[in-house]
């Protein structure tokens, strides 16, 4: 981990960024560790270009927060942690993005990344107390400083890749106030409620509650114009679906063995969109293709929530079984969300076409959906209203989750021949693949 660590330090874009700066400023340098750490690096290092566009070093990064403890010095029923925090965080996204997409300035890729640059922020952030967050954010200058070491991170780890480095750095420092920034802090605010009402039962007596509640009050009328807050204030039935969402919190995978890192379905669920979103901008998917493929990442395993995890060797061990358990999840989905309208019937077939045949590529023409494959897409329908998504890239995805799965289980000692039959299995049968253009054994060769 030191190796990797080491790695990501500076490259390029954000050494010289910092050192024009100083230059120009030579008072920075006395305060700011980025100078000094630019002037540790060897050479080599320091002009060092990532090569792979989604890389070792990001795929670990990105499973950082499954240890990441929330609420920690708070007794706690369940262990929250800061990747579930996240999950959670941008189904409610989706659920308050569905009533606020009619505004002008509403954008499903800005929730996306927006979603995907806090994630990043928070992995550096994390064990900061709010109260001390908020009082840091209100340094201008110190704020300044602890969002160049987010970015000095995790920028040179999405470079390359459309632009998104970029976007991020203005996103940090040049922050642009839209409804879908808003509906990304309204979803903060939600998941953050949502476990505080869990521990809130728990703690009864401890004296930091009355000052959390009064917090959340105040950020809750400081939202109010977020109409789908007032949408899950009035609607129970809506209020159940995002419940439901969080549930998946609690049903950890692999679940007959021990792993560190630990992962819940739900965090499973969110890691799978972002890598399904990266691999999207990787191949030049459109926008409408982007935020399928993310979300159809994010709400894969949605009907596991009905069912359970069903562990593949199981699935495996009998003929059609497969089958029959995706049987059960539709009529599930069927009976417990779509039938009470736990979600409008307006967003049902977006719903379904998330959960059902999720690993299966499709595009729609003329109101009607059809089967087809990623390559076809990239070759005729990679446009907007042919609404396409890479149902072969989310598997894709979701097979190199479980793949990091076991092999960070590995790095970290753990050996168990299951968890080494996995990483063995993937590796052999991605050896050959190409999907959407893009070559998994490329990907997989950096995981030794």
């Amino acid at each position: 981990m030191n190796e990797i660590l080491a790695h990501r330090l500076f490259r390029d874009d954000i050494a010289d960024g910092i050192l024009e700066l100083v230059e120009q400023n030579p008072d920075i340098a006395t305060r700011s560790k980025y100078f000094l750490r630019r002037e540790q690096l060897d050479s080599t290092q320091r002009h060092s270009k990532a090569t792979d566009m989604v890389g070792k070093d990001l795929l670990i990064e990105l499973f950082q927060a499954a240890e990441m403890r929330r609420w920690n010095d708070k007794l706690c029923p369940v262990p929250l942690t800061e990747l579930d925090k996240q999950a959670h965080k941008m189904t409610i996204a989706y659920v308050l993005g569905k009533f606020a997409e009619h505004s002008s300035d509403f954008s499903w890729i800005e929730i996306i990344e927006g979603g995907l640059f806090e994630y990043f922020e928070r992995l550096t952030l994390t064990d900061l107390k709010p109260q001390i967050f908020e009082r840091i954010k209100a340094n201008e200058e110190t704020y300044n400083e602890l969002k160049a070491e987010v970015c000095a991170r995790f920028r040179p780890l999405v470079s390359d890749l459309n632009g998104l480095d970029k976007r991020f750095e203005a996103y940090l420092f040049r922050p642009r106030d839209t409804i879908s920034r808003k509906v990304l802090d309204a979803a903060h605010f939600y998941a953050t409620k949502w476990e505080f009402d869990i521990i809130e039962r728990e703690n009864t007596g401890d004296y930091e509650l009355d000052e959390i509640r009064r917090g959340l009050q105040r950020r809750q009328e400081a939202l109010a114009d977020v109409e789908g807050l007032r949408y899950l204030a009035l609607f129970p039935t809506y209020r159940s679906f995002v419940d439901l969402c969080g549930r998946l919190r609690f049903q950890v995978r692999w679940g007959q063995l021990y792993r560190v890192p630990r992962t819940s379905v739900l965090g499973h669920m969110l890691i799978v969109a972002i890598i399904s979103y990266l691999f999207s901008l990787e191949i030049g998917a459109c926008t409408k293709r982007c935020a399928n493929n993310y979300f159809t990442g994010l709400f894969h395993d949605l009907p596991e929530v009905l069912t359970k995890d069903i562990i593949s060797p199981v699935k495996r061990a009998a003929t059609g079984l497969d089958r029959f358990v995706k049987d059960f999840e539709q009529e599930e989905m069927e009976r417990r969300i779509y039938r009470p309208e736990l979600i409008p019937k307006a967003w049902q077939p977006e719903m379904r076409m998330f959960t059902e045949d999720e690993f299966v590529s499709k595009v729609t023409i003329d109101g009607q959906v059809r089967h087809t494959t990623s390559d076809e897409i990239t070759a005729s329908y990679n446009r907007d209203p042919y609404n396409p998504v890479d149902g072969e890239l989310v598997k894709a995805a979701d097979d190199l989750a479980a793949f990091m799965e076991a092999y960070l289980a590995l790095q970290n000692g753990i050996s168990n021949a299951e968890l080494q039959n996995a990483v063995r299995e993937k590796k052999r049968f991605y050896s050959e693949k190409t999907i959407a253009g893009i070559n998994f054994n490329d990907v997989y060769k950096e995981l030794r």
